[in-house]
């Protein structure tokens, strides 16, 4: 178990198709967040910035392209990129800067404008990048993998289509209260299954869009936020951006095979990515799924947000459809899910969303969520996965 870090200030753009820079989304986020916590920009000791692959050279220096559209203070800065773990990232990249005693507050931020449709490997030859190789060889846009992953729930739990659309009218439900959300309109059963079929059997609303958008936080060591005025911080507990074990015995995207070029012993239980992220977290946070009064998760797809309900271990392995069903995921329920309305109400900004995660869960644990607020929320998880190994889970408590 490591020290709490202190989540002194959150702030969002509104997602959405904008048609702006992804520096003028984060300058935003960033000063909503330092407004959140009553800090001002010059006392801000180090920046993190979550790349975006999309924005050019800037993109790639996030850190340094935040910290001068703020203002040249003189703060440390650093940029991380990690897919869709990049936001997840970035704030353990913060955390250690704050444990390490060499920083006490630290703004991070992530911003993405995105491209219109389904995201693809950048352009050029590649034979030695699986993404690249995914698309080449196999055909496998990321809507491709989210139907074949949807085609095996089918096959081996017995999950359905109406189970499917049913996460689709939870999280737009919970959108539609949600003011940073992009679609903020509630939809039925049916009109999920007379939505387009884009990779069977998912239909358009069973899977997340690609927007723009940006989060932020302002973290800062326990003692700055009691000596700030903040006698009981939301508090980050874990941080979990563990890569895969050997052998993964389900396919995740981009991977083609899976082996070990280690020499690692295999085990007796080998299991999901998704669930040794989150396992990481619970062991580093001290804490069990029994104990989680709501959680955040990446449901690129109606279908991959039922998996998570199992990885994340809130039901045993085949009951994700029946959680559901039960209404324990909703809110009011035992553990709701995507209180926020998720990527179904947000869509994809990748380097944000990691972010936007922990901002819905600091605004859960001090009650200031609104219409969406999870009565007593205490403890809160979050989780996602993205290419090359890169997922990440963070638990936050108050």
């Amino acid at each position: 178990m490591t020290a709490d870090v202190a989540v002194l200030g959150a702030g969002m753009h509104p997602w959405g198709k904008w048609g702006r820079s992804f520096v003028q989304y984060g300058t935003v986020a960033a000063r909503a967040a330092l407004a959140d916590a009553g800090v001002d920009w010059p006392d801000v000791d180090a920046i993190v910035g979550a790349d975006t692959v999309r924005g050019g050279y800037p993109g790639y220096v996030a850190g340094a392209t935040f910290a001068k559209a703020l203002g040249w203070q003189g703060a440390r800065v650093s940029s991380v990129y990690a897919a869709c773990a990049s936001g997840a990232q970035a704030v353990q990249a913060a955390r250690a800067q704050i444990l390490a005693g060499l920083a006490e507050t630290v703004l991070v931020v992530g911003a993405d404008a995105a491209p219109k449709g389904f995201f693809r490997p950048a352009g050029g030859d590649r034979p030695d990048d699986p993404d690249w190789l995914r698309f080449r060889v196999l055909g496998a846009t990321n809507p491709t993998y989210f139907g074949l992953y949807a085609r095996r729930r089918m096959a081996v739990h017995g999950d359905t289509l109406d189970d499917f659309a049913q996460v689709k009218v939870k999280n737009a439900a919970a959108g539609a209260r949600n003011p940073y959300a992009r679609y903020r309109k509630r939809v039925t059963v049916d009109e999920v299954a007379a939505s387009a079929v884009v990779a069977d059997p998912l239909r358009l609303l069973d899977i997340c869009a690609t927007s723009d958008g940006a989060a932020a936080l302002l973290l800062t060591s326990v003692d700055f936020a009691r000596r700030h005025g903040v006698a009981d911080p939301v508090r980050i507990r874990a941080v979990s951006t563990v890569t895969p074990r050997y052998p993964k015995t389900v396919l995740d995207l981009p991977d083609i095979a899976t082996d070990s070029a280690a020499g690692v012993d295999p085990g007796t239980e080998p299991e999901t990515f998704r669930a040794s992220i989150a396992r990481a977290a619970y062991e580093e946070a001290g804490i069990g799924p029994e104990e989680l009064s709501l959680a955040e998760v990446y449901d690129l797809s109606t279908a991959l947000e039922l998996q998570w309900y199992e990885d994340l271990g809130l039901c045993a392995e085949g009951e994700g459809a029946k959680l559901l069903r039960d209404g324990a995921t909703a809110p009011g329920g035992r553990i709701p899910v995507n209180a926020s309305g998720g990527l179904a109400s947000f869509g994809e900004a990748v380097p944000a969303q990691a972010i936007a995660q922990v901002c819905e869960l600091t605004w859960q644990l001090r009650g200031d969520a609104g219409e969406r607020q999870i009565e007593g929320a205490r403890v809160g998880i979050t989780a996602n996965q993205g290419l090359f190994g890169h997922g990440s889970s963070v638990i936050a408590v108050r």
